[in-house]
Order: C-alpha cells, then sequence, then structure tokens
C-alpha cells in the first residue's frame, strides 16, 4: 500500500512542482493525473499493483468531502450573505459542465465514426 501511495503522491507532487516551476495555468494534480495516465500506458501492469489501494481509496472516497464540510460550515456567515450568487454561480458552472460532457462525448462519438456519407 505505501509504495503506491508513494507513486500516487510523487504523481501529485511533480504536477504541482511543474505547474508552479513553469507558471502554467492548469492546476498541478491535474499534471499530475497526466503524468500517473502516462505512466499507466507506458507500463500497463502497473495497474495491477496500484488496483488494491486505489479500490481502498475509492471506497473510502465520501470520507474526502469532511473537510470541505467542516469548510462550509465554518463559512456560514459568507454562505448567509452571497447566497444568491453562489446558487447562482453553482447552476451555471454546472450546467457548463455538463454541457462541455455532453459536447465532448459526441466530438469523440463522431470522430470514431467518421464522417457521415
Amino acid at each position: 500500500m505505501l509504495p503506491t501511495l508513494a507513486l500516487l503522491l510523487s504523481c501529485q507532487l511533480l504536477g504541482e512542482v511543474a505547474a508552479r516551476g513553469l507558471g502554467l495555468s492548469v492546476p498541478g494534480p491535474v499534471l499530475g493525473l497526466a503524468l500517473l495516465i502516462f505512466l499507466l500506458r507506458v507500463a500497463p501492469a502497473l495497474a495491477e499493483h496500484l488496483r488494491p489501494t486505489t479500490g481502498v481509496i475509492l471506497a473510502n472516497l465520501s470520507l474526502m468531502f469532511v473537510p470541505a464540510g467542516v469548510g462550509v460550515i465554518g463559512n456560514l456567515d459568507v454562505l448567509s450573505k452571497d447566497w444568491l450568487a453562489l446558487l447562482v454561480i453553482l447552476v451555471v458552472s454546472t450546467l457548463l459542465a455538463m454541457l462541455t460532457a455532453v459536447g465532448t462525448f459526441i466530438g469523440v462519438q463522431h470522430l470514431r465514426k467518421g464522417p457521415t456519407p
């Protein structure tokens, strides 16, 4: 379990270092995930070594939301003051994310089928 966690955290750390060091606007964890995907493509057998640990992490993923919940409770004054703006931002960003996902799916589906006669 420790080597797997070390690999996952190392990928995230390298992504963070690259993002900050190169002044990129991409978040470090996203670069770390890209690095992990690259490693899994280069060494597919690595996935089997990661699977047990990542399965446990995913099974307990709900625990990762506890700090976010505590942050919300800690900032109730901000929420009570700006609730309407936050609600609008949440709804609009959710709709944009959903439309982007649908557009990406349709685009990939179109690319896989090729041009239609």
